[in-house]
């Protein structure tokens, strides 16, 4: 994702982020992108359980009516 960036331009990018966002407010921020990330994957987990689930029902009443 990043292959194409090198140490400058990150520390460009990070420079621009404190200055956009204050140095106060980022703690903040990294906290809010990380319970973003794990409400998600705990959706896609459940979602996953909840699909598997379902096929594991459906397998099962067709073979009862077969």
């Amino acid at each position: 994702m990043f292959g194409s960036l090198g140490l400058p331009e990150l520390l460009i990018l990070l420079a621009i982020v404190v200055l956009i966002f204050g140095v106060n407010k980022l703690p903040k921020l990294g906290k809010g992108l990380g319970e973003g990330i794990r409400n998600f994957k705990n959706s896609v987990r459940t979602e996953d359980k909840t699909a598997t689930s379902e096929n594991e029902e459906g397998a099962a009443k067709d073979a009862n009516d077969a």
